[in-house]
């Protein structure tokens, strides 16, 4: 499975690279402390399917430690052969204060 820093993600954010950014947590954990992108809990993941594949080739999923994104991606992998996945090495708990 393909991962990306924090720092490639940020690196990626300020050249406009054409990418979709997911989050897998639930909620309240994006109400409390997210980085942005669309908030998709991992129970959700396979029915709301078709909000992965807009045409978009590169997806970033991400969650609190990396585990949950990675479980995403092994479902949507089985969807979608032509999308990229990339999950956020370690999650975001290292940025939340």
């Amino acid at each position: 499975m393909k991962q990306i820093s924090v720092q490639k993600l940020e690196e990626w954010k300020s050249i406009d690279k054409d990418f979709l950014l997911i989050d897998v947590r639930e909620e309240w954990e994006h109400k409390s402390f997210n980085i942005g992108g669309v908030l998709i809990p991992l129970g959700e993941i396979i029915s709301r399917k078709n909000e992965v594949n807009q045409g978009i080739k590169t997806v970033v999923v991400y969650c609190k430690r990396g585990i949950r994104s990675q479980i995403a991606i092994q479902r949507l992998n089985s969807l979608f052969k032509e999308i990229e996945f990339y999950n956020l090495e370690n999650g975001i708990i290292h940025l939340i204060s």
